[in-house]
This record gives C-alpha cells, sequence and structure tokens, in this order.
C-alpha cells in the first residue's frame, strides 16, 4: 500500500496552534532523563569507590537502566493504556525523582541499581510515549519542529552531563550530583501539572500490536535502517576517547574540548534539523547516515591529525544528534493512528542498538583495532542509508 509522506493525521486538527510551552516543558523532561542516564559516565571512580565495587560493577548502572528502559518500551504503553497520556507523564517524572532520590541515599550497591533501575522505566516509559504525545501537542505543520525542540532537550543533555557531572561530583560528591536533580524534577513535575493540557487514551496498546506493526513491509525496512544507524553511530562514538587519547594523541584538556565541540555541533544539527524535515524528509533519513559513514572513514584516514579530527567531530555531532528526529517525523508520517505502538518499539530498538554497538565496536577495538571498529560503523551507516532511500522509495 502506497503511504504519503503527510502529517496532518497525527494533530489534533490541522489547524490547531501548537503548545509551545507543553513542548518546551517536555524538553526539560528529556533533559533530565538523558542527563540521568549518562551521568554516571563521569562519576564511576567515586560511585565505585564509596559502594565498594569495581568501577566496571558500577558500569552497570548504564546497563541496568538501558534494560529496564527496552521492557517499559514494550510493555508500559499495554499496562497503562486505560490512563490519561498527561497523568502517564506525571508518573513517569515521578518516578524519575524517586530515581535521583534512592540514588542519591543509597546505602549500598543492590539499592543504587534499584534507583537505576527507575531510570530506565522512565525513560523508556516516556520516550516510547514522546512521538504520539507531540502529535496531540503540535499542528500538522509544527510537528518536526516540536521533535526537534524536543530532542533539543537530549542535544543539551550530551553536551553538559559529562562535564558538569564530574565537575559537581569534585564540589559536592556523586551524591550531592544526583541529588541536585531531585528538585529539578519536581519543578518539572510542578509545571507539567499546569501547562499539559488532558490527553485522554486513544487507543489500547498491547505487544502484539506493537510487533504487529512489522507487518508494514515500508514500517518494518525503516525500522531495520533506524537500528542500523544507532548501532553504527554508537559502534563510534563510544569509543571516541580511546581514539582521540591513542591515535590523535589528545590530552586530557584539549580532548575535552574536542568532546564539548562535537556536542555544540550536536546542538547546532538539532536546532535546523525540524526545517530540513518539514521540507526534505527523505534527504534527511538517506543524508545524514551517509554523511557519517563518509565521516567514519575520514577519521580512518585522517585521524592523527588533531585539527582536522577535531573539525570532523563536530560535524559527527552535527548530522548523527538529529537523527531520531528524522526518523521520528517519518514514523508519524507512516503510521499516524499507532503512534504509542511504534514508539515502544523503537525505543526498545534504539536501546538494544546502543547496546549492540557498544559490544561490536569493543570486541573489534580489542581484537583487530580502532579502525575496525570505526569502519564496521561506516558499513552500517552505510546500510542505513541504503534502507532508508528504500523505505522513502516505498512511502
Amino acid at each position: 500500500m502506497t503511504v504519503e509522506l503527510t502529517l496532518n493525521e497525527t494533530s489534533l486538527t490541522e489547524d490547531a496552534a501548537t503548545s509551545w510551552t507543553a513542548v518546551t516543558c517536555l524538553s526539560l523532561l528529556t533533559f533530565l532523563l538523558v542527563g540521568l542516564e549518562f551521568l554516571p559516565v563521569s562519576l564511576l571512580t567515586p560511585i565505585a569507590t564509596d559502594l565498594s565495587v569495581s568501577e566496571g560493577q558500577a558500569g552497570l548502572a548504564i546497563t541496568v537502566s538501558g534494560v529496564f528502559a527496552v521492557i517499559t518500551s514494550l510493555f508500559g504503553n499495554a499496562f497503562l493504556a486505560r490512563i490519561d497520556r498527561k497523568s502517564v507523564v506525571l508518573l513517569y517524572t515521578a518516578v524519575l525523582v524517586a530515581s535521583s532520590l534512592a540514588v542519591a541515599l543509597a546505602p549500598n550497591f543492590p539499592v543504587f541499581l534499584v534507583g537505576r533501575s527507575l531510570v530506565g522505566v522512565a525513560i523508556g516509559g516516556f520516550w516510547s510515549l514522546s512521538t504520539a504525545i507531540l502529535a496531540r501537542l503540535a499542528s500538522d505543520r509544527d510537528l518536526p519542529k516540536a521533535i526537534a525542540l524536543l530532542q533539543g532537550g537530549t542535544a543539551f543533555a550530551l553536551v553538559l552531563a559529562a562535564p558538569l557531572g564530574s565537575f559537581l561530583g569534585g564540589l559536592i560528591g556523586w551524591r550531592g550530583t544526583f541529588f541536585i536533580t531531585v528538585p529539578i524534577g519536581i519543578a518539572a513535575l510542578v509545571w507539567q501539572l499546569v501547562v499539559l493540557p488532558r490527553m485522554p487514551a486513544t487507543s489500547t496498546v498491547s505487544v502484539a500490536r506493537i510487533f504487529g506493526l512489522l507487518r508494514n513491509r515500508t514500517f518494518a525496512i525503516g525500522m531495520a535502517a533506524t537500528g542500523l544507524a544507532f548501532i553504527g553511530q554508537n559502534a563510534l562514538s563510544i569509543y571516541l576517547r580511546p581514539f582521540l587519547e591513542g591515535v590523535t594523541g589528545l590530552q586530557l584538556n584539549v580532548l575535552s574540548m574536542v568532546l564539548l565541540g562535537l556536542g555544540v555541533g550536536g546542538l547546532a544539527g538539532t536546532s535546523v534539523i525540524g526545517f530540513v524535515a518539514q521540507r526534505h524528509l527523505l534527504l534527511a533519513l538517506v543524508g545524514l547516515p551517509a554523511a557519517l559513514a563518509f565521516i567514519a572513514l575520514l577519521l580512518i584516514a585522517l585521524g592523527p591529525f588533531a585539527a582536522v579530527t577535531a573539525s570532523l567531530l563536530v560535524m559527527w555531532g552535527f548530522f548523527s544528534t538529529p537523527i531520531p528526529v528524522a526518523w521520528n517525523t517519518w514514523m508519524a508520517a507512516i503510521v499516524p493512528g499507532e503512534l504509542e505502538a511504534a514508539g515502544g518499539l523503537q525505543v526498545a530498538l534504539i536501546q538494544l542498538a546502543i547496546a549492540g554497538g557498544a559490544f561490536a565496536g569493543g570486541m573489534l577495538f580489542d581484537t583487530a583495532g580502532w579502525w575496525s571498529t570505526f569502519l564496521l560503523a561506516a558499513c552500517l551507516l552505510a546500510g542505513s542509508a541504503v534502507l532508508a532511500a528504500l523505505a522513502g522509495r516505498r512511502s
């Protein structure tokens, strides 16, 4: 069946005014979600020391949140299918606050992991609903921009989480760093209570319905392209620090500035993707992973040259961070009546892709060398571009 890339079925009405205050409110929530997901990365050493575990064990803080994000994205919407979506967002925000409190006050490592599992519940639950909720808050014309604004919170978190976490950890300790997010989360909860409209549940979501979407071949191809993009992107991104230290030869201060530049590039990309996706969605779906594949190959060839590598990584941030915006916009056009089910499947796929990229990249990095990880990333991203073109032709 031919499907046109049109967004006007996803909104309340074609001419409805977009509630930018509500979208901005949710952008703060995404900032907290992503920031808390990756905050332990810059605090692993003090966490491990205080809780009497190894740094490898402390790294489970990232793994456990990802596992619970996958579980919640697949089953959370089905469990809460009959509840007003505003109440569900408030619930997930409250769970996020409880997570920060549990982590900050954890007397031992098991309680710490319970706290981290709660942030995974909030991540998987909210992200699986996010596109469906935005489709009810934004007009059809403004939906790509609304998705980009929501992802802006993610981009800010990716820029600030690691350096801010490291700075605050040295200033007030890792527990104090997590505790600071508690009043911010409460403020977000109150803001949501005031500005979010009631959004009664409109459909019943089940696991069978989620996986049943894959019978739509165009949607299945698009999800495959999304998965390849995230596996390839993370296979390279996760191992940037050892690459920059061992191949480019950067010292810690310069390395931090280069990584900051990558984050700034991501912010710039997020700021323009809403306009591009609104007018040239297929170009974004194909062009973003294709550009990343080319950059990965250039990094293999030019990695020892610091200035060139730094410039390439700014471009990597520019082209990588907007990828979720492009695919969420596409998803809203392809399955406008199934956004909650599609969102659950997409979030589970992305979380698994992040884990898969980390595993595959790490195996190659250790066995064949850093260049093989970057080559794998280039191949996967090129495959994503090909599948995106195929999905676009069928749309």
